[in-house]
């Protein structure tokens, strides 16, 4: 049921740490794996990471903002792969500044990246998947910064906020066609772009609000990449947000 034999999945942002994560996950269930990212040597750690487990995956650079990059990705991909199953759009950057604060370039730079990026992304390789005619899976990466405003990362949150209601929308718009589009909303992980915000303050906020009193592992979200990826195991799944966030979620609900 969770063998992904065949298949050919894209981790735009599969470079850092959530996504190379991720990307391991998928690779071992027999996925072949296009690690996308703009630090090739990041990229090339995370390729020699799945060879040693007998994967199969190879490295891309693309800037995910631009639609340009992302079509020529598309082709490099099928060039190399044949063909599409999965996308899972990964990549992400976060800042702490004040509200008062905020300017127009950071604003602008963070949106780009964290739900700009997705909108372009799922139109070109959606559009792909549409036309290969046997479905597929998206796979878009929230955060539980995206509900309750419990967070002073404003820009971040209203782009997460987007990419649920992004992942609903195209849910819905290509359900008829097989594509199912789903969200991970994970808790409190920390990797590069947040590592700077984690105050001591904040850890001890952060861990008030998790019944389960830690951050999460990277590994914690294998299982439910794959879970999402595989059409035999969540072949009625589409346009849900699922949360992995050590019980978070049942203390702001």
């Amino acid at each position: 049921m969770f063998d992904l034999t065949g298949t050919v999945s894209v981790v735009i942002g599969g470079s850092g740490v959530l996504g190379g994560a991720m990307s391991e996950a998928l690779a071992a269930a027999g996925s072949k794996v296009a690690i996308v990212g703009r630090d090739l040597q990041k990229a090339e750690s995370v390729q020699a990471r799945i060879e040693r487990e007998g994967g199969e995956g190879v490295c891309f650079t693309a800037d995910a903002t631009r639609e340009g990059e992302l079509k020529r990705l598309l082709a490099q991909v099928l060039a190399w792969g044949g063909r599409v199953d999965t996308l899972v759009n990964a990549s992400g950057t976060n800042s702490a500044t004040p509200f008062f604060e905020l300017g127009t370039e950071e604003w602008e730079r963070i949106m780009a990246v964290n739900l700009h990026s997705v909108v372009l992304a799922s139109q070109i390789f959606g559009r792909h998947m549409v036309q290969q005619g046997e479905g597929g899976a998206i796979i878009n990466i929230s955060s539980v910064s995206s509900g309750p405003p419990l967070s002073n990362v404003f820009t971040y949150s209203v782009s997460k906020a987007g990419i649920n209601s992004v992942t609903q929308f195209l849910a819905r718009e290509w359900a008829a066609h097989g594509v199912r589009v789903n969200a991970i909303i994970p808790g409190f992980f920390p990797a590069e772009q947040n590592r700077s915000i984690l105050t001591p303050a904040r850890v001890e906020a952060i861990m008030r609000h998790t019944p389960m009193g830690r951050f999460g592992s990277p590994e914690e979200l294998k299982g439910t990449v794959v879970y999402l990826a595989s059409k035999q195991a969540s072949s009625f799944v589409t346009g849900s947000l699922i949360r992995v966030d050590g019980g978070f979620g049942a203390m702001t609900i």
